[in-house]
């Protein structure tokens, strides 16, 4: 009988390192990135800001690190806790994602909203 062979093809290497496209950051990240970033610049501890938005410190601490999804109240609650308007907030957060795209190395930051708030 004859077998029917398939012709040799070279191994792939899967372990070979190739570049990756370069990440957009998820909005929940910058949105955090703002919010730890005006509570610093107001001098404010955690808690002391998640007293006045009415939320646990433990919940403000995941959104401050991108581990929640915030429903537009809960956004709205801290981002007034911080004097920050809705309007503004979102502006500053689109701002950094826009100067996030155009360097990949560098992290978003949030100068538009520490602006805002000094």
């Amino acid at each position: 009988m004859a077998s029917s062979a398939s012709p040799l093809r070279p191994a792939i290497d899967r372990t070979a390192s190739k570049p990756s496209p370069a990440r957009e950051p998820l909005w929940r990240h910058a949105l955090g990135e703002c919010l730890r970033g005006l509570r610093h610049e107001r001098g404010e501890k955690l808690s002391e800001t998640a007293r006045r938005a009415g939320v646990s410190p433990q919940y403000l601490s995941e959104m401050e690190r991108g581990l929640k999804e915030p429903s537009s109240e809960m956004i709205a609650a801290v981002a007034g806790a911080l004097d920050v308007t809705l309007v503004d907030l979102t502006l500053a957060i689109a701002e950094s994602l826009r100067s996030a795209q155009g360097s990949a190395s560098r992290g978003a930051t949030c100068s538009a909203a520490y602006s805002l708030a000094a």
